[in-house]
């Protein structure tokens, strides 16, 4: 409850949610002493696969011994996930310590909630001599992590169209996110993941090309590919590697994986193969193409796959679909989205659907209503709407090796999660 009535409180201090800018963020470190200059980082920014990539680089280090602070959003169940120190989740009640400290020290200022809790990462990860893996939010050019001054290396994962709402009217376009989120990287390593298509990963290339980086860029300096027998050969300029099928489900996945690998491998840090090996097959997912194996949502269907999927912008859309054709079954779709989500793009990328179900996203009042969801994708042949997660998924007529996905949104991942 103590940690409760203070985020409360740090939410009040901006009217505004999102206001993009780095002053504020920058008066309130420079109050801390800068800590951001203190820390050992790589940045990751992109659209989509930096979670993955985070946890894929998060398992390969801890198999070698080396521990990481993980700074990501936004949450999925609670917000202690956003802050991690030495590869645990900080507590509640040194949470609630640290955000009123740095909450005296802003003194009042006005100051956005993502800010200053940038800033209260910043000002507990200098305590550790950690490498922190730092996710960029919305953006990156004005995004409150981008005000480290130097970093191990930034990773640039898939990038595609999502967030237009924060974009001037005539500039929704690919070509601006590009620029947003890869114009101010800064001189070190540069590792660029696979992109969905080569005018994409040309702009990336144009933004970046005054940059001093070493750049590694996917199916240049390094590759992968899956064998027939699931084993994963992944190659780059010291070599190749056999290694064993992740725990990881979807090619995709496959591919933040390697970027992963190629990051850690450019560092020349202690990690050998053996740790690479094993971490590829301990990696942490929550809400990304997740099976729900037990627990209050597993009940409702016991003879079923179920599954859950954060995904909300037709990038993931597209990859999530990949996946769904390549198994030979009936697929049922439960979908939640926040309003400002563009929904029938979203849509489109699946085919072949048995059933879609829409719902309300309880405890956000930004969703669009399951109501206004359904009309607004009344083509799909067999949508039907369900107010609560578990009156979608009684309803749906399932038969044997049918499968049940829930997406469309991080925050309904996370509200199914803690029914489940």
């Amino acid at each position: 409850m103590k940690l409760q009535k203070i985020l409360s409180r740090l939410q009040k201090l901006h009217p505004k949610e999102i206001d993009l800018s780095l002053d504020r963020v920058q008066n309130l470190c420079k109050k801390l002493g800068n800590p951001q200059e203190k820390l050992k980082c790589i940045s990751i920014v992109g659209t989509n696969g930096k979670y993955s990539t985070i946890q894929a680089i998060r398992a390969i280090l801890k198999e070698a011994n080396i521990k990481v602070n993980i700074y990501t959003s936004p949450h999925i169940q609670k917000i202690n996930e956003r802050f991690v120190f030495n590869d645990k989740e900080i507590s509640d009640d040194n949470l609630a310590k640290l955000l009123t400290e740095v909450e005296e020290i802003n003194a009042g200022e006005p100051i956005t909630y993502f800010e200053i809790l940038t800033a209260a990462y910043f000002h507990h990860a200098k305590n550790f001599d950690n490498i922190n893996l730092i996710e960029s939010g919305l953006f990156h050019r004005f995004d409150a992590t981008n005000i480290i001054k130097e970093n191990l290396a930034t990773i640039v994962t898939t990038i595609g169209l999502d967030h237009l709402d924060w974009l001037p009217k005539n500039e929704k376009t690919i070509e601006k996110i590009v620029y947003e989120k890869t114009s101010s990287l800064l001189n070190s390593n540069i590792i660029i993941a696979r992109q969905t298509n080569k005018e994409t990963l040309n702009m990336i290339k144009k933004n970046i090309s005054s940059n001093t980086s070493k750049k590694i860029i996917f199916n240049e300096q390094f590759s992968c590919s899956e064998n027939e027998n699931g084993f994963i050969y992944y190659e780059d300029e010291i070599g190749g590697l056999k290694l064993p099928k992740s725990n990881l489900i979807g090619e995709f996945q496959i591919e933040n994986i390697a970027t992963a690998i190629a990051t850690l491998r450019s560092l020349k840090l202690q990690i050998e193969d053996g740790h690479i090996n094993n971490g590829i097959t301990k990696i942490k997912s929550v809400a990304r193409l997740q099976e729900i194996n037990n627990g209050r949502i597993k009940d409702l269907c016991k003879n079923n796959k179920i599954f859950i999927d954060g995904s909300h912008n037709p990038l993931g859309a597209k990859v999530l679909n990949k996946y769904l054709e390549s198994l030979n079954c009936n697929k049922h779709i439960i979908l939640g989205m926040m309003s400002n989500k563009d929904h029938n793009e979203y849509m489109n990328y699946f085919k072949n659907i048995t059933s879609l179900t829409t719902i309300d996203i309880p405890n956000q009042p930004n969703a669009i209503t399951g109501q206004e969801l359904k009309q607004k994708l009344n083509r799909f042949p067999n949508i039907n709407y369900k107010k609560s997660i578990q009156d979608a998924i009684k309803s749906i007529l399932v038969s044997n090796n049918d499968i049940i996905l829930i997406t469309g949104s991080l925050y309904l991942a996370g509200e199914v999660l803690n029914l489940n």
